[in-house]
C-alpha cells in the first residue's frame, strides 16, 4: 500500500483544517442569528450529551484504532484481522450503550422535555463506529478523508442555508450537523472493501485489545470531561442561553485549535510507525519540528483573538452575543496549553504505548475541571466555565512535561524564543494601532486587520531568520516555485 510522504498529509490535513475553519465561518454568524443564543444553546446541549455516548460506544478507538493499524499496514491479511478484532469489539459496546441512551432519554428529565433532539443527533454513534474513521488515518490515507469530509461540508453548508429560516428550525440544524457524521461514517463503511478483506479470518484474538482500549477509553472520558462536560454543566445548572454563549466562545476556540494540532493528526500513524520499527533519530526529528510548529503558530493566534476578541463575536455571532466576548479572551489561552500537550500525550506517550501515563495526566485535569466549574459556573456562568477548562488543560500540560521529561532536551531546545516574542510584539502593536483607521465596515475590518497582523509577523520572523519560518520557506521554494 502507498504511503505519502508527511509533507503531503500535512498539506492534505491542512486543506482539512482550513475547511474546519471555513465552513463553521461560513455558517455560524448566519445560523447564530436564526437561531439565537437559545437555538444554539439547545443543538450544543445535545451534541454535547452524545458526545459522551459515542465515545462510551467507541470505546478509545480513535487513538488505538491509528496506533494499531499504522503499526501493521504493510500485512494486509493481519491489518484486516487487526480491523475485524477491533470493530466487533466497537460493534458490541454500541448495543450496549444504545440501550444506556434510550433508558436516559425516558428518565432524565432534561432530555425527555425534547427526545426529537437527542434521537436525531444520537444517530451519531452508530455511524461514528461504523466509519472506521481510526483506519483510515492509520493508513494515512489524507486524501481520502480530506475530499469526504470537504464534499459532505459542503452539502451540509448548503443545506443550511436552504433549510434553516427561522428559531424554530433548530432540529433541522441538529440533523444537519449530525449529517456529516452521518453521511462520511456510511462512505467509509461501503468503501472498506478496498483497503481490508471482508471474509471471515479466523483466529481472532479479541482480548489484546480490550485493556489498551479500555485506557484510552478511559483517557478520551476524562478528556471529555473537560472538554464537553463545561456546556453540559451550564446546562444543567443555569440555562439555554449561557450555554449559547460559552459555545460561540468554545466552538471558535474548536476552530482555531484544530490548525494548531493539525501536524499532529499527521504525525501520530507516522510516529507509531518509527517506533515499531527502531527509527529513533526519524521519531526525534519529527517531534522537534512538530513542537516549532505550534510555538510559531499558536501565540499569534492567541495574541490576536485576545486583542481582537470583541470584533470576532460581532462578526460570527452578532451583538447578541456579546456575553461571549470575555469568556473568548480567556478560552484562547487554553490554545497554547493543549498545542504542546498535543505533542507530548498525542505524539511522544501513545507511539511509545505509554497510555497509562496519558491516562494520569488528564484524570487529574478531568478532577480540577468538575471541581471548578461546581464552583465557578454558579458564580460567574459562562465565564466560570471558561476559567475551569483553561485550569484543567494547564493541569495537563504540568503532569505531561514531568511525564516526559526524558525527551524535554529533543522538544524545547533550539527553539528561538526571542525572534517569535519580537514578531508577536510587532504584529500586535502594528495591527492594533491600524486598526481604527481601515474602514468602517466591522467585518472588512476585521479580516484586513488579520491580514495585517499575519503579514508583519511572518515578514518580521523572515527578517529575522527564525529557524522553523526559514526551513518552511525554503521547502515551499524548491517544491512549489
Amino acid at each position: 500500500m502507498k504511503i505519502n510522504s508527511i509533507k503531503f498529509n500535512f498539506i492534505m490535513n491542512l486543506i482539512l483544517t482550513v475547511s474546519n475553519f471555513l465552513f463553521p465561518l461560513i455558517t455560524f454568524p448566519y445560523v447564530s442569528r436564526v437561531l439565537l443564543p437559545e437555538g444554539t444553546g439547545k443543538v450544543a446541549f445535545a451534541v454535547s450529551v452524545i458526545t459522551y455516548f459515542s465515545m462510551l460506544a467507541t470505546f478509545g478507538v480513535n487513538s488505538y484504532g491509528v496506533r494499531a493499524t499504522a503499526q501493521v499496514r504493510d500485512d494486509k491479511l493481519l491489518l484486516s484481522k487487526v480491523t475485524h478484532e477491533i470493530l466487533a469489539i466497537n460493534f458490541a459496546v454500541m448495543c450496549f450503550v444504545y440501550m444506556l441512551f434510550f433508558i436516559a432519554l425516558d428518565v432524565v428529565p432534561k432530555l425527555s422535555t425534547d427526545p426529537k433532539l437527542f434521537i436525531i443527533t444520537s444517530s451519531m454513534i452508530l455511524f461514528s463506529i461504523i466509519g472506521v474513521e481510526w483506519l483510515y488515518k492509520g493508513l494515512e490515507q489524507y486524501r481520502y478523508i480530506t475530499v469526504r469530509t470537504i464534499i459532505f461540508r459542503l452539502i451540509a453548508l448548503a443545506a443550511t442555508f436552504l433549510l434553516v429560516k427561522e428559531k424554530s428550525d433548530y432540529l433541522v440544524f441538529a440533523a444537519i450537523t449530525a449529517f456529516a457524521t452521518v453521511g462520511s461514517g456510511l462512505v467509509n463503511f461501503i468503501n472498506l472493501r478496498k483497503i481490508i478483506l471482508l471474509k471471515f479470518i479466523g483466529q481472532y484474538e479479541f482480548k489484546r485489545h480490550l485493556k489498551p482500549m479500555f485506557i484510552f477509553f478511559l483517557t478520551s472520558f476524562a478528556i471529555a470531561i473537560y472538554t464537553t462536560t463545561d456546556s453540559a454543566m451550564l446546562g444543567f445548572m443555569t440555562n439555554d442561553t449561557e450555554v449559547g454563549f460559552y459555545n460561540a466562545a468554545t466552538r471558535i476556540k474548536a476552530i482555531l485549535l484544530s490548525i494548531v494540532t493539525s501536524l499532529g493528526v499527521v504525525l501520530l500513524p507516522r510516529l507509531s510507525y518509527y517506533i515499531q520499527n527502531n527509527m529513533q533519530s526519524e521519531f526525534n526529528a519529527a517531534l522537534n519540528k512538530s513542537i516549532n510548529f505550534v510555538f510559531v503558530i499558536a501565540l499569534p493566534v492567541v495574541l490576536f483573538f485576545i486583542l481582537f476578541a470583541e470584533q470576532t463575536i460581532l462578526v460570527l455571532a452578532g451583538e447578541q452575543y456579546t456575553d461571549a466576548i470575555l469568556p473568548l479572551k480567556i478560552v484562547m489561552l487554553a490554545i497554547v496549553f493543549v498545542g504542546i500537550t498535543n505533542i507530548l500525550g498525542v505524539q511522544i506517550l501513545i507511539p511509545l504505548k505509554k497510555e497509562t501515563a496519558l491516562f494520569t495526566s488528564v484524570i487529574i485535569a478531568a478532577f480540577v475541571d468538575i471541581v471548578l466549574n461546581l464552583w465557578l459556573i454558579p458564580k460567574f456562568a459562562s465565564v466560570g466555565a471558561a476559567i475551569a477548562v483553561v485550569c484543567a488543560e494547564f493541569a495537563v500540560l504540568c503532569v505531561q512535561i514531568y511525564m516526559v521529561r526524558a525527551y524535554l532536551g529533543i522538544l524545547f531546545i533550539g527553539i528561538e524564543y526571542g525572534k517569535i516574542i519580537i514578531s508577536l510584539a510587532l504584529s500586535g502593536l502594528v495591527s492594533y494601532f491600524l486598526y481604527p483607521f481601515i474602514s468602517s465596515y466591522l467585518i472588512v475590518n476585521l479580516v484586513i486587520i488579520a491580514i495585517i497582523f499575519g503579514i508583519v509577523y511572518l515578514l518580521s520572523l523572515f527578517v529575522l531568520k527564525e529557524k522553523f519560518i526559514n526551513e518552511s520557506f525554503l521547502m515551499i521554494k524548491k517544491n512549489f516555485l
